[in-house]
C-alpha cells in the first residue's frame, strides 16, 4: 500500500475557534481535517457558511464534515426532532459542497429506551438517508454512514449494519467507528472486510471497553493493530481519521499519525 494522508478530527479542539483549529491542526501535521460542526462557534450556521468556506479553501488541506452529534437523532420517536436532525444534515451536505469536502458523516440514529422499536428506527433511517442521498448526489458529496450507539442504544446489530446499504447507490458508503464497534462487541476485522468495497473511512480511537472514551491509540484495551492489519492486508482504500476526545494534546495526534504510517500506510 502506498503512503497516503491521515485525517485529523478537530474534536480535540471542540468549542474553540474554527479557523484557529485548522491552523493548529496543520501545524501538527494534518493532511486533511474532519470538521465537527458542534459547539457555540457553529451557532449561526447559515450566516457562517459563505465567509467560512472562503477562508477554509485558502488552507493547504482538504476536508470532511461531521454534523452536530450530541443533540441529533435521525430516528427519534419525536417527529420534530427527526425533522430538525434531517435539516441539520441537509445544511451540512450543502456546506460540504461549498468546500469540496469528500464526505459528510451520518449517524443513522439511536434507540435510547428498550421499549422503542428498532425495526421502526431502521425503516426511518432507510427513508431519511435515502432522502439525504438525493440531496448529496447532485452536489457530488458522499454520505458516510457510521455505526453509533452502545449499551443497547444502537439500532443495528453487526449483521444488520453490514447489509444496511445493500439497496442504496454509492452516494452512501460506510464509516466504521472502531471504538463504537469495540463497545458493541463486534468482530471489527470481519466487519471491515465485509464492507471494504464501500468503506469510506474509519474513525480511529481507543477505549477501555466500558465507555466511548475516544482515547489515543494504545491508551485503551483495543487490539487496534489487528483491525488495521485488515486495511493493510486487503489494501482497502479508505480514509483513516484520528478522532480523539476533547482536550487531547495535539502532539498525540502527531504520534497517532506516525503509528498509522508505521503500521498501515507503509510503502
Amino acid at each position: 500500500m502506498t503512503n497516503k494522508s491521515v485525517t485529523y478530527s478537530d474534536l480535540p479542539l471542540l468549542n474553540k475557534g474554527i479557523i484557529e483549529n485548522v491552523q493548529q491542526l496543520i501545524e501538527y501535521g494534518a493532511d486533511k481535517i474532519e470538521l465537527m460542526m458542534d459547539g457555540d462557534k457553529w451557532e449561526e450556521m447559515e450566516q457562517l457558511f459563505e465567509p467560512l468556506a472562503n477562508q477554509l479553501k485558502e488552507f493547504p488541506v482538504s476536508y470532511s464534515i461531521h454534523p452536530p452529534a450530541w443533540d441529533i437523532n435521525l430516528t427519534s420517536e419525536n417527529r420534530a426532532i427527526r425533522e430538525a436532525s434531517f435539516n441539520e444534515y441537509k445544511k451540512a451536505i450543502e456546506f460540504a459542497a461549498m468546500i469540496s469536502a469528500s464526505h459528510v458523516v451520518i449517524h443513522p440514529g439511536f434507540c435510547f429506551s428498550p421499549v422503542f422499536d428498532k425495526q421502526l428506527a431502521q425503516q426511518r433511517a432507510t427513508q431519511l438517508i435515502g432522502e439525504l442521498c438525493k440531496i448529496a448526489k447532485p452536489l457530488d458529496v458522499r454520505l458516510a454512514i457510521e455505526n453509533v450507539g452502545y449499551r443497547g442504544s444502537a439500532i443495528f446489530t453487526e449483521t444488520e449494519f453490514v447489509h444496511f446499504l445493500d439497496n442504496f447507490d454509492r452516494t452512501a458508503g460506510y464509516l466504521i467507528d472502531i471504538g463504537h464497534a469495540q463497545l458493541d462487541g463486534w468482530d471489527i476485522p470481519s466487519v471491515v472486510n465485509a464492507v471494504k468495497d464501500r468503506l469510506i473511512a474509519l474513525h480511529i480511537h481507543d477505549n477501555r471497553g466500558t465507555a466511548d472514551d475516544h482515547l489515543p491509540l494504545g491508551h485503551g484495551e483495543m487490539d487496534w493493530k489487528k483491525v488495521l492489519d485488515i486495511v493493510k492486508e486487503h489494501q482497502i482504500d479508505c480514509e483513516l481519521i484520528l478522532e480523539y476526545a476533547p482536550g487531547t494534546s495535539l502532539e498525540v495526534l502527531r504520534t497517532g499519525k506516525e503509528l498509522l504510517n508505521q503500521n498501515v500506510l507503509v510503502r
